[in-house]
């Protein structure tokens, strides 16, 4: 039986692994081994998995080709430290994946699905559609084999956010595992607090989250104050308007401890004037949550503000008390949103 693009040894856990290798005539043992091998040293050749018998290392070789379910297409490298790659999976889709170095952290930004439904407007990846979604395996991938370049270079990652290809909340069961391999102590052992997941808004989701009791931060995708104009951008808000959005944020706040962030993608003549500045301080006003402010990647026809402008939504927000940041800009000359480099490439 050939696993490839099937079975990903990256997205199975010890005792997965062990019952895989016992339909195999393999010792039990063994799962917990390789499992290390992958995750803990992030090893992507089975020929460095030294304590195994040379010829599990050659069936394993046969059936699965190697460790990690993808390979680097290409690489990019911004002016300010910022990597992209693009990764081709085993049945010839693409995906990306982002680094950010900046002073002591180094965050990966990962991809949870090939492509996206969630067709909000300035978003690159949903202009090229959705194809499907992504196994714990390849999500994890992402995760060791960056990790695998840092540590080469004697650094490792800091954190990791789902903020790349997909609505990773579309994609609950695998995000979810993947989380839990992430967070695996004989694995990387990445703390759940160091992971955030970003969504577009799935209401019944982020509920589920609430109630998994795993402590990852959440990111919602709010850029708008009021439904008819989030519609117009975000076509989930007919179906999870934002009085729900809202309500769910706070319920995950509630049950976890943990502070929301609201993502606000600034866009002149849109959503950007201090009248909606001042609308989405009352709507925020007493919850726990903070604002981070996001001068939009045009990838239509869509314009940033001004630095001036930018800066006197934020000050709004603040004599409002409400916590609010303004996400710096990376890797604008690497294409570094979400999807354009794929799209840019092959043309997806």
């Amino acid at each position: 039986m050939d696993n490839r693009g099937t079975l990903h040894l990256s997205g199975l856990f010890p005792e997965e692994l062990a019952n895989w290798l016992e339909q195999q005539g393999q010792p039990k043992f063994r799962g917990k081994q390789i499992f290390q091998w992958i995750h803990g040293q992030t090893v992507q050749d089975f020929g460095e998995m030294t304590n195994l018998p040379k010829a599990l290392q050659t069936q394993l070789k046969d059936e699965f080709g190697k460790p990690l379910p993808l390979n680097l297409a290409i690489t990019r490298v911004s002016q300010d430290g910022t990597e992209k790659y693009l990764f081709a999976l085993a049945d010839g889709a693409t995906i990306e994946t982002v680094l950010i170095p900046e002073g002591d952290r180094r965050t990966l930004c990962v991809s949870s699905q090939v492509g996206c439904a969630m067709n909000c407007s300035f978003c690159a990846t949903g202009k090229s559609g959705y194809l499907r979604n992504l196994s714990a395996g390849e999500i994890v991938a992402q995760v060791l084999w960056v990790e695998n370049r840092l540590r080469n270079e004697g650094l490792t990652l800091t954190n990791v956010v789902y903020m790349g290809m997909g609505e990773p909340l579309a994609n609950y069961e695998a995000v979810l595992k993947s989380i839990r391999l992430l967070n695996d102590p004989n694995g990387l052992n990445l703390g759940a607090r160091r992971i955030t997941i970003s969504t577009c808004g799935l209401v019944p989701q982020i509920r589920s989250l609430a109630q998994e009791r795993i402590q990852v931060g959440l990111a919602i995708s709010l850029h708008a104050v009021t439904d008819q104009i989030r519609s117009e951008v975000m076509p989930v808000n007919k179906r999870y308007p934002i009085a729900e959005l809202l309500a769910a944020g706070d319920y995950y706040a509630s049950q976890t401890g943990r502070r929301v962030s609201y993502e606000y993608a600034l866009i002149a003549g849109f959503n950007d004037d201090f009248h909606h500045a001042h609308l989405l301080t009352e709507l925020l006003q007493d919850r726990l949550c903070h604002v981070n402010l996001i001068p939009v990647n045009p990838v239509g026809d869509e314009e940033r503000p001004s630095p001036e402008g930018i800066r006197k939504f934020s000050q709004i927000l603040e004599r409002g008390d409400i916590q609010v940041s303004v996400r710096k800009e990376r890797g604008t000359d690497i294409e570094a949103a979400c999807g354009q480099l794929r799209q840019s490439i092959l043309g997806e």
